[in-house]
């Protein structure tokens, strides 16, 4: 029997940066009949406006929490070197062309350590364009591709999927046989808790 355990995420979501090292320590340790997928979730819609400055000290204050419950460390030079935007479809059409070929897992730490260490804006394309041909993407044809019709569909077509899995906080993980759902409870550093509750649901056959 083959499991589906899905990763929903968004690539500027910073609690999903805060979980990357457990995520990927827990892939290491997932039995080889539980295949994962990333569904992007999409956070926020496309927008030129400046992030009010009420929203900017929210966040901000939300990667101070983080830090402290998580000990993931952020670069804090974004909110005084960028232009902050509620924005983050680009982003998540950037990861799936990165994906079409085989890049994702590239492209998302690209983003993620574009924004949170480097202090760069993956709301702009000139970042996400940049990052393409630093993981070996071709350039030019990123480009054309990241401001298609097509990977806007794309894009919707994800998001609804996204629906379906009944998710709307980020990240999350939904196991899923056939036709049957179930949320994995995150913690953030902890893989073995969440493989647990894996293996638990797929040796006692609750589906």
């Amino acid at each position: 029997m083959v499991y589906t355990l899905y990763y929903v995420h968004d690539p500027m979501c910073s609690w999903c940066y805060a979980f990357k090292a457990t995520l990927d320590e827990l892939k290491k340790h997932l039995a080889s009949n539980i295949k994962i997928v990333y569904v992007v979730g999409g956070l926020a819609k496309h927008s030129d406006e400046p992030m009010p400055k009420e929203m900017q000290e929210k966040i901000e204050n939300i990667w101070y929490e983080i830090e402290e419950v998580t000990g993931t460390k952020f670069n804090h030079d974004f909110w005084k070197n960028c232009i902050p935007r509620r924005s983050t479809y680009l982003a998540c059409q950037a990861t799936m062309l990165a994906r079409y070929e085989d890049k994702e897992d590239e492209m998302i730490s690209a983003i993620q350590e574009a924004y949170y260490q480097k202090a760069l804006n993956p709301s702009d394309a000139s970042t996400l364009i940049s990052l393409a041909k630093q993981i070996g993407m071709d350039e030019k044809k990123f480009e054309e591709n990241l401001k298609s019709q097509k990977i806007e569909d794309d894009l919707q077509e994800e998001l609804n999927f996204r629906r379906s899995l009944y998710v709307k906080v980020f990240p999350s993980l939904i196991l899923k046989y056939k036709k049957e759902l179930y949320p994995i409870n995150i913690k953030y550093n902890d893989y073995k808790s969440m493989l647990n509750q894996i293996n638990d649901l797929v040796e006692n056959s609750y589906f």
